[in-house]
């Protein structure tokens, strides 16, 4: 015993740690077009158009795009360039990064313009921005008179890319001795418990078709089955078969969407694989909505909205309001609020006023235009003008929601 205690002695003397800094790069890159950039010129100098903004390394960024040149300088060469740059636009302190910044090329050449810093970091380390609004760039990014001569510019449209790296770092301080866990798989096992059947106490006859299920995993899953199974509800509703409290009718929806309610339940995930039809995600929003399933409801608002256009944004904000979903209505509220005349000229407007006076009054109020909207005289014929054509507008909405 006691050589035993002498060799571990021996073991926790000669033991030695080890740790290692490690410093590399977040890498992401933002794709921005601007369209019209023939509309942008004489904006003016230090004018610029701004990209949406994209997170890299946990810190927000945006490219800024100056059609008349960033500064205005003595021999005013600026006027002559357009500048690009990347900025940071959201919090951050002394944050270091490497850039690069592409012009494409539009004729399928691959010739594009790059600037890049990612090839020179080792030569002059990475760029140093010091708080919000810091930014790197080039004031003289490419001469005015040549870009509109290039491939660059079609279509009066141009693609600028860019790529940012920013720099992180963290302490390894990796044990002699790892027992590696794996990822959980508790989904997969209670998909193995929906597929088995086994324990299953509850059926449900979906228009013919039978799906046996187990009432402590619904319950466990939705508001509306807790209070089924175990809150006491005597009714279930006009499409239940109450001679039988195990078997449960649903006769208003398809087996293949009751299907797809229940394998969420058990495994918390659903993927829409793109080859349901367009009707399949508003469906299963429905159930969703009946069921209180709201990780579902907001599955299905994913998928639906990016089937908005300007035809079906009216019938999509039709059901967004039926099923209380409101992620979806706004950004219903918000497409309509960059098209308005285009969807005011809709097939789906017309169905709107003739199905929901109330939604349509909604959706007005909503995206009427608020400057124009103003009650003020205004001091100059300019003013009067907007005032006068804002109160015009509200009449002619308001006309348009009473009809």
């Amino acid at each position: 015993m006691a050589e035993i205690d002498d060799a571990l002695d021996r073991c926790r003397s000669s033991l030695t740690t080890s740790s290692q800094s490690i410093i590399g790069t977040v890498n992401a890159s933002h794709k921005f077009t601007i369209q019209g950039y023939s509309l942008a010129k004489g904006m003016g100098v230090g004018k610029y158009i701004a990209s949406d903004t994209f997170i890299v390394g946990g810190f927000e960024w945006a490219i800024y795009f100056y059609p008349d040149g960033k500064n205005p300088n003595n021999d005013n060469n600026n006027a002559v360039f357009v500048s690009v740059f990347i900025t940071l636009v959201g919090d951050g302190t002394d944050v270091r990064a490497i850039f690069e910044l592409s012009l494409l090329d539009q004729s399928g050449k691959g010739n594009h313009k790059i600037h890049t810093h990612f090839d020179r970091s080792l030569e002059d380390g990475p760029h140093n921005l010091k708080c919000r609004g810091s930014m790197w760039g080039y004031k003289k990014f490419f001469k005015r008179s040549f870009l509109e001569e290039s491939d660059f510019l079609k279509g009066d449209c141009l693609v600028i890319d860019c790529r940012v790296g920013v720099v992180v770092s963290s302490i390894d301080s990796s044990r002699f001795w790892t027992i590696p866990v794996p990822e959980t798989d508790i989904g997969l096992q209670f998909m193995k418990l929906l597929e088995s059947n086994d324990g299953a106490d509850v059926v449900f006859n979906v228009s013919g078709q039978r799906f046996q299920a187990h009432k402590l995993v619904l319950a466990a899953r939705s508001p509306v089955f807790q209070t089924k199974f175990f809150g006491g509800m005597e009714e279930w509703g006009d499409d239940d078969d109450d001679s039988d409290e195990n078997e449960i009718l649903v006769d208003d929806f398809e087996p293949e969407v009751f299907k797809a309610m229940l394998v969420f339940i058990y495994s918390d995930h659903f993927t829409f694989t793109g080859k349901e039809e367009n009707l399949f995600g508003s469906k299963l929003l429905a159930l969703a909505d009946k069921y209180g399933l709201d990780r579902l409801r907001m599955l299905c608002e994913s998928f639906i909205c990016k089937d908005i256009t300007i035809d079906s944004v009216c019938y999509i904000l039709s059901l967004a309001d039926q099923y209380h979903a409101f992620n979806l209505k706004a950004v219903c509220f918000k497409f309509v609020d960059q098209n308005l005349l285009a969807v005011l000229q809709s097939t789906g407007f017309q169905y709107l006023k003739k199905t929901s006076l109330s939604l349509q009054s909604e959706l007005l109020m909503n995206v009427a235009p608020l400057i124009l909207l103003s009650d003020g005289d205004g001091d100059g014929d300019g003013d009067e003008a907007a005032v006068g054509n804002g109160r015009r507008i509200r009449r002619r909405l308001a006309e348009n929601s009473a009809r």
